[in-house]
């Protein structure tokens, strides 16, 4: 591909109706291929299908803009009753309408491949998308952008919001903390480019002679997302001393599975873990336009889980007033660095903000080029309570003038073998769902979950913050009993 060709497909403005804007008949393709390392990918083979089935929140465009129609690609077919219940959420009045305009098409491979990669490998499926589309001006949605969905982009001829490919890289752990450094963005005490055991030991000495009361680091591979990839290390023993060198080697050989030592290799970080008597993980969504426009959409504050609170579960909305001001303020300036780059479409920065005896701390600690965790609960309120995120107030202003706050996870536990005919009709009959004239209540997502771990996704949109969280926690309740 050509740097010309390469540059055309990279970048497109992203059609966003929900700012009030006309807009002209248009195709969105959404195209959610995870393309992850390898471990990754294998790790989550089975549950790639949900992951994909988070961009059908895409078509909900739909609820406001009758110019849109959205093809989403993934591995596996939605179950009619789904895409009725998104059609439903769209267009009450008008469900059928809604249901034509949003369509799937379907590449059967289970393999821990993303989509992209698939779809490269079935010409037909490529030609078919291509006749989807015809003459309609598109966009293709991407969730990240490698030379993959570069090249999904040229054999479509359709651009993408995101890119360009060659940036990637930007995102990985050590080159993250140099950009951040760049922008005077704080990071977290740590050394970059560790490459193994030994290095890590090096870089906690590293740590410990400007941080002396530091008790735990993270270990962090380079290419990495949602947490994993990340390895919580106790540097004291339990009298408090630091451990030495060969101690630290052994306890991070014993700790680390072995992919996690053969990646590391290939780059990594060591930092301090940030702590205090209150601990956050903020983050902020940013999307750059074509012509370099730096726009905050979000601010989120993280909830994280696993055996060291490293892995990303769910999330709030928005961010914590006490600092949803300043994630937005540095990550646009992390966009703006990035948009002199040449970086175009959506990417996030992850902060850790703590709060105790010692003060107040915010560090950014993560840089995701890519749609994220938090992308689809987003989506699912700016097409059904649109209006616009206000970075110096850290509100959701809804066109109806009232504020929006919500809760959201991708893991409510539901139990196997439950449809998701089922769980949408126990949802309906709680009264939980969500009032399109109200604008609130639940939406529902990541349905295959349901087969693969008994649970579901949920986003609770609710008036006020404690409104979103009684939301969500009446809808775990009625999904446990359904």
């Amino acid at each position: 591909m050509s740097a010309r060709e390469r540059a055309d497909v990279a970048a497109a403005p992203s059609p966003d109706p929900s700012d009030g804007s006309p807009c002209r008949d248009h195709v969105v393709v959404s195209l959610p291929s995870h393309s992850m390392p390898a471990r990754l990918l294998e790790r989550h083979a089975s549950h790639l299908p949900a992951l994909e089935h988070r961009a059908l929140l895409d078509g909900l465009v739909t609820a406001h803009d009758p110019s849109a129609r959205v093809v989403v690609v993934a591995s596996s077919e939605p179950a009619p009753d789904v895409l009725d219940h998104y059609a439903r959420l769209a267009r009450p009045g008008d469900p059928d309408d809604a249901r034509r305009r949003v369509t799937c098409l379907v590449v059967p491979d289970d393999g821990p491949r993303g989509i992209a990669a698939k779809l490269l490998d079935r010409p037909d499926l490529l030609d078919r998308l291509r006749r989807q589309v015809g003459a309609t001006p598109a966009v293709i949605e991407p969730w990240n952008v490698t030379d993959d969905e570069l090249a999904v982009a040229q054999a479509l001829g359709v651009p993408l919001n995101g890119g360009p490919a060659e940036l990637w890289p930007l995102g990985f752990k050590s080159a993250s903390r140099r950009l951040f450094r760049e922008c005077d963005v704080a990071v977290p005490v740590g050394v970059e480019d560790v490459r193994s055991n030994d290095e890590v030991a090096v870089a906690v000495r590293t740590i410990l002679r400007e941080r002396p009361l530091v008790e735990r680091v993270v270990v962090k591979l380079d290419n990495s997302g949602a947490g994993e990839g990340n390895l919580v290390l106790l540097v004291r023993d339990d009298e408090g001393r630091s451990l030495p060198d060969d101690a630290l080697v052994a306890a991070l050989a014993r700790l680390s599975p072995p992919a996690f030592l053969r990646d590391l290799a290939l780059g990594g970080v060591v930092e301090e873990l940030v702590t205090g008597e209150v601990v956050g993980s903020p983050s902020a969504q940013v999307e750059i336009g074509r012509d370099g426009e730096v726009v905050v959409r979000s601010t989120h504050e993280q909830l994280l889980g696993g055996e060291d609170g490293q892995v990303f579960v769910g999330s709030r909305f928005p961010a914590d007033a006490a600092h949803a001001s300043e994630v937005a303020t540095q990550a646009a300036a992390v966009a703006r660095r990035l948009a002199e780059r040449g970086a175009v479409g959506w990417l996030s920065v992850d902060f850790v903000a703590a709060r105790g005896a010692g003060g107040r701390t915010l560090v950014a600690v993560d840089l995701n080029l890519r749609k994220g965790g938090t992308s689809h609960s987003y989506a699912a309120l700016r097409h059904l309570a649109p209006g616009v995120y206000e970075t110096q107030s850290g509100r959701w202003l809804a066109d109806d003038g009232g504020e929006r706050h919500y809760r959201s996870s991708d893991d409510v536990e539901v139990g196997r073998g439950v449809t998701a005919a089922h769980v949408i009709a126990a949802l309906e009959a709680a009264g939980l769902a969500f009032d399109p004239v109200a604008r609130t209540g639940v939406v529902l997502h990541m349905f295959p979950s349901l087969d693969d771990r008994g649970t579901v996704g949920a986003t609770a949109i609710g008036r006020t913050a404690e409104e979103a969280e009684r939301l969500f926690d009446a809808a775990s309740a009625a999904l446990r009993t359904a």
